[in-house]
């Protein structure tokens, strides 16, 4: 049935490392802030199913932003001069600087992929400003990702990384949640999902870090896809046991993008995730 959907979009602009940012997001609900973040060459609509879920929305004030090079961010500063290469101390700052410019408190930060892997980063170096994280598909440490074919002027860039993450999908999830997925990432801008994968294949190791997390500040709950062969359940797992006071649970017929691949897949753990927050 026709309807129009309760989630709005705005810009926000904001400084970041001397240089003007234009960042693009979407929100929806009240309540506790929950920053939702996108996986690596992809964008904020990964969330819009969480973003219409009134059973959170009436809770939460859920509110999902794009990084800069993708979506509808604009790139910052004189870009084409340089090839986009994220790391970890850029990436860091710009969710920081988000959230302070938003002014939320005590925010709740959840993020999928890469993204699931800087809110353990986050959480260590800003965990008393952090009511929580939720990794889905965390990792301390995850090379060997990058390959020289992601930005290759032979290869249709948009179609490889689509494909490719086709296929981290779990076999279960429907076909055409799977495919939305797929789209999103064929928008991606050129070498956008390579310089993501720079800072998640290249830069990205918290290993000896991870452990300095308290969870009597900062909550940590950790849920990983049983299909996810990139960011397997064995490294989220791994990440938890160095946590003290975290949570992991392992997703059953999940696979690496269960927001977007089977939201209703992932509801039933994100619940509980969110009321570990909030207890």
């Amino acid at each position: 049935m026709a309807h129009i959907e309760a989630i709005t979009g705005r810009y926000v602009n904001l400084e970041i490392d001397g240089l003007a940012h234009r960042i693009f997001f979407e929100e929806a609900g009240q309540g506790v802030p929950l920053i939702c973040m996108h996986t690596a060459g992809a964008d904020s609509r990964q969330w819009r199913h969480l973003l219409n879920d009134k059973s959170v929305t009436d809770r939460f004030r859920v509110i999902a932003f794009d990084l800069p090079y993708h979506g509808r961010s604009t790139p910052p500063g004189e870009w084409w001069l340089t090839n986009y290469k994220l790391t970890t101390k850029h990436y860091a700052e710009i969710i920081r600087q988000f959230w302070r410019t938003l002014s939320l408190e005590k925010p709740i930060l959840m993020g999928c992929s890469m993204a699931g892997a800087i809110v353990l980063k986050l959480a260590i170096d800003n965990q008393d400003e952090l009511t929580g994280i939720i990794g889905l598909e965390s990792s301390a440490y995850a090379p060997g990702r990058y390959n020289d074919f992601l930005h290759h002027p032979a290869v249709h860039g948009g179609e490889l990384c689509a494909s490719y993450t086709l296929g981290l999908c779990a076999p279960d999830s429907p076909e055409s949640a799977k495919r939305e997925n797929w789209w999103y990432y064929a928008q991606g801008g050129p070498g956008v999902y390579a310089g993501d994968v720079h800072f998640y294949s290249m830069d990205w190791d918290v290993r000896d870090e991870v452990h300095k997390i308290d969870t009597n500040k900062c909550k940590v709950s950790l849920l990983s896809g049983e299909y996810d062969y990139s960011a397997t359940p064995e490294m989220s797992e791994a990440v938890a046991e160095k946590i003290k006071g975290s949570r992991y649970t392992m997703m059953k017929s999940m696979g690496h993008f269960p927001m977007i691949e089977n939201y209703e897949g992932l509801k039933p753990y994100l619940s509980e995730a969110l009321a570990h927050m909030v207890s």
